[in-house]
């Protein structure tokens, strides 16, 4: 009797365990299809999760997006710091797949390092609406997670439909923190 009851309880464990591991690696899917012609131009960080590259950002977090003549797409985000100076990084990204591919990679790194695989990051959009002016950016770990809009402030309905949409995918909407423009 004490050999099935450890048989029940391993398996038991095994299945909660299984459940878990199911449950995060649920697969991440960008949109179907980017127009990245209409993406370029600023976008206004709305929420993230923090992270370490973003860390001394205080304030009007944004993104400006331009196509280049390569096909790729200069990449301009800037912010305010506490004691006001804003900062930026420049960046390059490009598109993975096809010509619609919502998948991309970017780098903040020289140039001349662009060669390297490892400093290029993944750029999904993993949600937009049709009018193109509320987005959802992550990539396949859910590390990293930014809601942006074309405008500094999101009607609170739209941004509460968008987070329920996360949770459904995945994503712990608790670790969002707001940003103030």
């Amino acid at each position: 009797m004490k050999h099935i009851n450890n048989f029940i309880l391993i398996n038991i464990v095994t299945l909660m365990i299984s459940g878990v591991f199911a449950q995060s690696s649920q697969q991440l899917f960008s949109v179907n299809a980017l127009d990245v012609s209409r993406y370029m131009g600023r976008w206004y960080e709305i929420a993230k999760y923090p992270n370490w590259f973003q860390k001394k950002c205080a304030s009007n977090t944004m993104a400006n997006y331009s196509l280049l003549l390569n096909g790729q797409v200069k990449v301009s985000n800037q912010c305010r710091l506490v004691d006001g100076e804003v900062d930026t990084a420049v960046g390059i990204a490009r598109q993975i797949g096809e010509r619609t591919s919502a998948k991309l990679k970017v780098s903040f790194t020289p140039e001349w390092l662009s060669v390297l695989p490892f400093v290029w990051g993944d750029y999904w959009v993993i949600d937009l609406d049709p009018e193109y002016s509320l987005v959802a950016v992550s990539e396949p770990s859910r590390e990293y997670l930014w809601i942006l809009s074309r405008n500094p402030e999101v009607d609170q309905k739209r941004y509460a439909d968008l987070l329920i949409r996360l949770q459904s995918m995945n994503f712990d909407v608790s670790k969002l923190e707001v940003t103030r423009h």
